[in-house]
Formats: C-alpha cells, structure tokens, sequence
C-alpha cells in the first residue's frame, strides 16, 4: 500500500513538472529576453545560436593576418582624472579658524538681551525722527524771534 502512495506521489509530482515545464515554454515563446535576464531562462537552441555568431574582438593581441587585424579593437585612453582630484583637494582644504576670541561672545548675556536687539531697529528711525522734529522746532524758534535777535545786534 505504502508503495501505491509513494508512485502516485511521484507521477503527480511528474505532472506538476510537465506543467511548469510547459508554462515556461510558453512565457519565453511569447517574448524576447531582457537584458540582464539569464541565460537559463531562454531556451537552449536561443543560447547555442547566440554563441556560434560571437565576434571575435581582439584587445590584448596583436593580429599579424590582415583580415584579423580589421577586428582589433583601438587602445583605450585612460580618463583624465585632474578635475575630480583638484575638487576633492578644494573640498579637503578645511575653512580657516577664527583666531580672534570676541568677549561679547563669551560673556553671558543679560535676560532681555533679545528684546534690545528686536527694538534697536525700531529706535533708529525714532531717533531719527526725533532729530529732524527737533531741527524743525529750532528752524522755527530762529523765524519767530529772528526780529529780536536784528534789534539786538544792530
């Protein structure tokens, strides 16, 4: 009995097989293979054909027959690197060090310290208004008592 189990469990495995197997088929039928899919996903007769129509490229050797040397492939040139090397040396540079302690700095400030800065704006144009109102009340105080100040000097 155990025997009967075992061998129906194999064909069905087999079918299971069959089927994937099938499947597969039918997939790389319906497409072309991307780049950078492996070859064991294509089909065998796809892989061999590929293989047979290679070109021959020659880097290293050098052909004394004519004909092989038509399929040389040129000396590559090495990619300057002087721009990158002087970019990394400006970024390695480090920024100069203030050298000059300031005292204002270091000390502790006083509580309100914010609301002086946030108002010194504020106080500047008050202080120049301040100054022109003063200028025009002087410029008035002269062309009111400018008639004392001739009977004085005359």
């Amino acid at each position: 009995m155990e025997t009967q189990a075992v061998s129906a469990l194999q064909a069905q495995a087999l079918k299971r097989k069959e089927k994937l197997k099938a499947l597969r088929e039918r997939q790389l039928q319906g497409r072309e293979q991307a780049e950078g899919e492996p070859d064991c996903k294509r089909p065998v007769e796809e892989v061999e054909t590929e293989e047979r129509h290679r070109e021959l490229k020659l880097r290293n050797y050098t052909p004394e027959d004519e004909e092989l040397k038509e399929r040389q492939v040129p000396k590559a040139k090495p990619a300057s690197v002087e721009d990158k090397v002087k970019d990394q040396l400006e970024a390695a540079n480090p920024e100069p060090v203030i050298e000059e302690v300031d005292l204002a700095n270091l000390a502790p400030r006083k509580p309100d310290w914010d609301l002086k800065r946030d108002v010194a704006k504020k106080l500047e144009k008050l202080e120049k208004r301040t100054q022109k109102a003063i200028a025009e009340l002087i410029s008035e105080y002269d062309v009111k008592y400018s008639d004392q100040y001739v009977s004085i000097t005359l």
